[in-house]
């Protein structure tokens, strides 16, 4: 892919989902990895500035005042409008899909045995976008 890792974000508030998908990408030589409970660390986190945030939509399981995925995306997208996000979700509902999309969600996976396979699939895609925009705007540059 490139020279430095990908850093990824994941939040979760499911220690058990978070700690495997933890496992699946470290496995990977490609990706820095930091893990986060709540959308609050997250987003005071933002500063080293991840590459791919993984977010779960719910965010409710450990603290019953915490911010939702939802809220947690849309303070990430006013922070930093550029980090693609990724949300999870357990719920295989539409209406929740579009939902995220309509806050500006790169994409919606939903959790299954499936989902890290695409989630790799889906960062793949985005550094092929970002590769095409740095390609387009050298091209612009030059005329």
């Amino acid at each position: 892919m490139q020279e430095d890792k990908i850093k990824i974000f994941l939040v979760d508030d499911d220690a058990l989902f978070l700690k495997s998908l933890e496992i699946e990408f470290l496995q990977n030589a490609d990706f820095k990895v930091e893990t986060f409970a709540t959308g609050e660390k997250c987003i005071a986190n933002l500063s080293e500035k991840p590459d791919i945030i993984i977010l779960d939509y719910q965010l409710d399981g450990i603290d019953k005042v915490a911010m939702n995925g939802m809220d947690t995306l849309d303070k990430i997208k006013d922070i930093h409008p550029n980090i693609p996000v990724v949300m999870l979700s357990s719920q295989d509902k539409i209406d929740v899909a579009i939902d995220c999309m309509h806050h500006h969600a790169f994409d919606y996976v939903v959790k299954s045995e499936t989902a890290f396979l695409r989630l790799r699939k889906i960062i793949s895609t985005i550094f092929r976008y970002k590769k095409m925009e740095k390609e387009l705007q050298w091209y612009m540059d030059k005329m």
